[in-house]
């Protein structure tokens, strides 16, 4: 792989990742296209993940930072209502216990670590699966028509209101099934998410930061899972020089993507994409049969 392949790759990672049309597909059909390849496996593709989540923590910083606070505020109560629950048995005593999940950050943490439980195991089990299905040029093309179908679910489904305090458990979980099954290449992680969220009738704005919040685990599992199984495989310091570059990138485009995702989804302007995907996916399962 070349400094200039790299880069190019970052940018669709960065343009394609936020933007509903599959990162994973498009990079699929980037590599197999013109032959590339980077002979670490998909760890350029998880890097290039990793650089796109350094975009996602500079937009939603705050956010993100109070998450922590409060996660770290739900384990001290945690743990303090099991000092409650023994002092209470031993000592007889009748000592009230705290109200752990107390705000809207603090169930927002949960329905994350919910979210994050199916994705999780989805991606673990299937990982090669996904990388048996980014070498088959049919896959992601079919799963960019699926895309597509999906997009154009979500412009059309109804205004929903739910925040953190009015989601349910069972709608976080069903939106980390959708996570999970999205690693599948072709499969758009952010318009597969947004529309299970809009489906379960989240708040507009709120469904592209669930999506976009509720990656960041995922993309570090999906990482150190990749790091752990790297085994014997040796980087050059050319191609780590490479993966930076094109790190940096994909952080980049991906940041100004995210703003530019917002306004799509409250303006309801999905129907491009929809229209693109169903295009490239028509045109990448119609390749499979030519070259076939």
């Amino acid at each position: 792989m070349s400094l200039l392949q790299a880069i190019i790759m970052g940018i669709i990672q960065g343009l394609t990742e936020f933007l509903p049309v599959s990162s994973s597909g498009h990079l699929t059909l980037f590599k197999i296209l013109f032959d590339i390849e980077t002979d670490t496996g998909i760890l350029y593709d998880v890097l290039l993940h990793v650089g796109t989540l350094a975009a996602i923590c500079l937009v939603y910083y705050k956010d993100i930072w109070r998450l922590l606070a409060e996660g770290c505020r739900i384990v001290g109560d945690a743990v303090a209502n099991v000092v409650i629950f023994f002092r209470n048995r031993i000592k007889r005593e009748t000592e009230s216990y705290r109200r752990v999940i107390c705000n809207g950050y603090r169930k927002f943490v949960m329905l994350i670590i919910v979210s994050t439980i199916p994705t999780g195991v989805i991606g673990f089990f299937g990982r090669n699966a996904v990388a048996l299905a980014s070498e088959i040029l049919i896959v992601p093309g079919i799963c960019l028509i699926i895309t597509a179908i999906l997009l154009f679910v979500a412009d059309h489904v109804r205004d929903g209101n739910k925040l953190p305090k009015s989601v349910t458990y069972t709608n976080a979980f069903g939106v980390g099934i959708a996570q999970g099954i999205a690693t599948l290449p072709g499969l758009s992680r952010s318009g597969t998410t947004i529309t299970a969220c809009l489906l379960c009738g989240y708040q507009r704005n709120f469904a592209v930061k669930y999506s976009f919040i509720m990656s960041i685990p995922a993309i570090l599992g999906a990482l150190v899972l990749e790091l752990t199984e790297l085994g014997e495989v040796q980087v050059t310091p050319a191609e780590i020089a490479y993966y930076v570059a094109g790190m940096l990138v994909a952080a980049v485009i991906g940041y100004i993507c995210i703003k530019t995702m917002l306004v799509i989804v409250r303006k309801k302007k999905f129907t491009i994409f929809a229209i693109y995907c169903l295009i490239v996916g028509a045109l990448s399962v119609g390749g499979y049969f030519y070259m076939a």
